[in-house]
């Protein structure tokens, strides 16, 4: 049974375990050997078969050889991986793994480049892309990477910065073109009405010989006379329907007050206010189109008094009255046609349908006639009167542009000019605006070129082009001072560039505190202050900083013990800074104020004796402590010398406080 079913290693557990047969020794003889060696047949291992076998086999000898066999394998050479003719492992093997990367893989021999295209898609994984292009970078090609990459970063910058001051400034000119088409359109739309009117002037004081009117002609003239009515019929009418609508519509007065020229358009009872959700009536309203507003009142029922009644008398039906609920200009409202917004199934039942919005609320009514005339009446009233609105705000802006000549306009613009009432009194005079031109290389320019110039200004300001700012202020200074015919345009420029100028210097003067060390940067900041007439700002903030300066630098020296040592220090730091000083000063400013640095250097000998002398409060006069620390005091005050200051003998305690 054992030989059909065949050898499997799957067998069922059997109580018995096998047992493993001890080591043999092995033919030296290949061809016993050979003759020895299992064949496999039918994919089995299969034992040898020998007449001569030395025991017979035992069960699980068959397990037993296969353990054996698997232990005991060995290789006959093992192969050779230092061959010189193998082939190279690839370097792209990412790239095969994800081709859509289609990254530069570096070798060992060249540089790394950037790579724009990579770093411009919006799905870049940096992490998986530095680990693919860097994995075989060196030391030095990591460097010039990071180097290009800053470079990079820069030129981005650059650029971007470029790209706004171009937006601003094409923005800026586009407004200004605009705003000079919109005028030019004001002036010709004017032109035009003045051509009509002399016009028609014309015509009517031509002699022309009158034609006969016809029947139709004289139909349409006497139906104009008959419906022609004054101004004070109208107001009168219109009173007339404001106070009835305060009567029949309770609160209505609250929300409809009795101003000129309001009146009622139309009126219509018979709407339905609907759920916005479900499309249920909630009650019976009425709309109210006045030519500025629009108003909803709802249906209320009045009480009826049964103490009243008499026996036997029917019982009357309750009356309604009308309460306004809600009221909106016409300028917030928006009315919609809910059927032009419905689809076929719900056509029908949207037919007599509108939604008012305003804000965020909105209202759903419907008519309760099947007609849909009396919608369509409110719709064309509402349009008719929001255009009638539109077109009354337009003719205001009209009118109060007019009256802004270029004046008014250059003087709005600057918060600055409001200090300024006269001035702002005499714009405001209509014979007091002379047409102010202005001869710049040749050409007539007006006040609105001037404000150009005004912008151009603050742009400059606002990225700290110091040298073109200033070039721009001491421009239009000089553009104010030959304008000697007229006052008033001088002293408007005057104080819109001095503003300008105040901010500027603000600037500079805050630059030049930040760098009053350096002889390079504060020559260059003082003569930016100098240019725009603050040279006593720019001399008493460099001063003020270096006083600073000196304070901090004689704070940090620290008194260890050692009184000479201590000396040493504070006085070093003190006539040091001082020499330094004087001589930044001497070269930024002219020699007709140096006597401002004398006075501030003065000052500060002064502080010095005053710490000197609280220093050497506790030491004997000519004792060799105090000689000592006087040598090494005067010593370092000759160090200003070089600058042409002696303040040797100035170096001193006075005899009280010794």
């Amino acid at each position: 049974m054992e030989d059909k079913k065949g050898f499997s290693l799957r067998q069922k557990k059997s109580s018995r375990r096998p047992a493993i047969s001890g080591p043999r020794q092995l033919s030296s003889q290949s061809t016993t050997s050979t003759s020895q060696a299992p064949t496999r047949v039918n994919g089995l291992n299969e034992k040898p078969t020998n007449a001569n076998t030395e025991r017979p086999s035992r069960p699980g000898e068959k397990t037993a050889e296969l353990i054996k066999r698997r232990y005991s394998t060995r290789f006959a050479q093992l192969p050779d991986f230092n061959q010189a003719d193998a082939p190279p492992l690839p370097n792209g093997r990412l790239q095969a793994e994800n081709p859509k990367l289609n990254l530069p893989v570096p070798g060992p021999a060249h540089s790394v480049n950037v790579d724009l295209a990579a770093l411009k898609d919006p799905h870049l994984d940096p992490e998986k892309y530095a680990t693919t292009v860097l994995a075989d970078a060196s030391d030095q090609q990591l460097r010039e990477y990071q180097t290009n990459l800053r470079k990079l970063k820069i030129r981005a910058s650059t650029d971007l910065q470029q790209n706004v001051f171009q937006n601003r400034t094409q923005f800026i000119k586009i407004s200004k073109d605009a705003e000079k088409l919109n005028n030019e359109m004001r002036s010709l739309r004017c032109q035009l009405a003045e051509v009509s009117t002399s016009v028609s002037n014309l015509m009517s004081r031509a002699n022309i010989p009158e034609s006969r009117p016809t029947p139709d002609d004289m139909a349409t003239r006497s139906r104009k006379q008959a419906n022609r009515s004054s101004r004070a019929d109208l107001e009168t009418m219109w009173n007339a329907q404001l106070h009835g609508l305060w009567k029949h519509v309770e609160g209505s007065q609250k929300y409809l007050p009795a101003i000129p020229g309001r009146h009622v358009i139309s009126e219509q009872s018979r709407w339905l206010e609907l759920d916005a959700a479900t499309w249920r009536v909630k009650k019976r309203a009425h709309i109210i189109l006045l030519n500025d507003h629009l108003m909803v009142a709802t249906e209320l029922k009045r009480r009826v008094d049964r103490s009243t009644m008499t026996d036997g008398e029917p019982e009357k039906k309750p009356s309604t009255k009308l309460v306004a609920e809600r009221c909106w200009p016409l300028q917030d409202i928006d009315i919609l046609d809910l059927a032009s917004m419905a689809n076929m199934r719900e056509k029908h039942e949207m037919a007599n349908a509108i939604n008012i919005r305003c804000g965020h609320e909105s209202f759903t009514y419907r008519s309760d006639r099947s007609s849909i005339s009396d919608k369509a009446k409110l719709l064309s009233d509402f349009r008719t009167a929001s255009e009638e609105i539109r077109r009354t705000l337009r003719a205001n802006t009209e009118t109060s542009a007019k009256e802004k000549d270029p004046m008014n306009y250059y003087a709005a613009r600057d918060p600055a000019l409001a200090q300024k009432t006269d001035l702002l009194r005499s714009l405001s005079n209509r014979k007091n605006r002379p047409e102010v031109l202005i001869d710049v290389d040749g050409k007539q320019r007006n006040l609105r070129w001037v404000e150009g110039q005004i912008d151009e200004l603050d742009i400059e300001i606002a990225l700290q082009h110091f040298e073109g700012a200033v070039r721009h202020v001491e421009k239009l200074r000089k553009l104010a001072r030959g304008l000697k015919g007229n006052a008033m345009a001088q002293e408007l420029i005057d104080a819109k560039v001095d503003g300008r100028a105040t901010k500027l210097a603000d600037l500079v003067v805050q630059r030049l505190v930040d760098t009053h060390s350096f002889s390079t940067a504060t020559q260059t900041n003082t003569a930016w202050l100098v240019r725009l007439g603050f040279d006593d700002r720019a001399r008493e903030s460099f001063l003020q900083a270096r006083s600073e300066a000196i304070t901090k630098r004689a704070r940090q020296c620290t008194f260890e013990g050692d009184l000479r040592d201590y000396i040493f220090q504070v006085s070093f730091v003190y006539f040091t800074l001082m020499k330094n000083t004087v001589s930044i000063f001497q070269q930024c400013f002219p020699p007709l104020v140096m006597s401002a640095c004398v006075k501030w250097a003065k000052e500060h000998l002064d502080g010095f004796n005053v710490i000197l002398s609280r220093q050497l409060s506790s030491v004997q006069r000519g004792s060799p402590t105090w000689n000592e620390c006087m040598d090494q005091a005067k010593e370092h005050a000759m160090m200003v010398n070089e600058v042409g200051l002696d303040f040797k003998e100035l170096v001193r305690v006075p005899e009280e406080d010794s």
